[in-house]
């Protein structure tokens, strides 16, 4: 019986293994969405989370919509994340202000993605410089 409610205590996989995880304001949440990715998705969740971290060390974080948004209190969202069945997407609300814009167009007139697959090697020279461009920008109020 306590391996059963053991395993009901964890976060339920959505559709290509997103985890569903409440929504909630602070790095908790967050953390806890990280912890809560399957596989080779979880590292690199933490490792775009350190980087966002020391990018923006007054980052604010929050989980809505079964996904960590990352933004600076009272100037709204620069960056999601979520996992889909290949890959990890990064979600730059303000993508097409970047410089280089994002390499992934969205349906979304100033939305731009960036995909992580399996064995990717990371940018993070890259990345760091658009989350430091994208927390400069006015954010998406939600």
């Amino acid at each position: 019986m306590a391996d059963r409610d053991k395993d009901d205590a964890a976060p339920k996989l959505l559709s290509g293994g997103n985890p569903q995880i409440p929504k909630g304001e602070g790095d908790g949440p967050v953390q806890s969405y990280i912890a809560a990715m399957p596989g080779w998705k979880r590292d690199v969740g933490k490792r775009i989370d350190d980087l966002i971290v020391h990018a923006v060390p007054q980052v604010h974080k929050a989980v809505k919509w079964n996904q960590p948004f990352y933004g600076v209190r009272g100037e709204g969202w620069f960056l999601s994340l979520r996992c889909f069945t290949k890959y990890v997407q990064l979600q730059f609300l303000r993508g097409t202000s970047l410089d280089p814009v994002p390499p992934k167009a969205s349906k979304h007139r100033e939305v731009r993605y960036l995909d992580i697959h399996e064995g990717d090697r990371l940018d993070e020279e890259q990345l760091r410089s658009w989350v430091e461009q994208a927390a400069e920008l006015p954010g998406e109020q939600m």
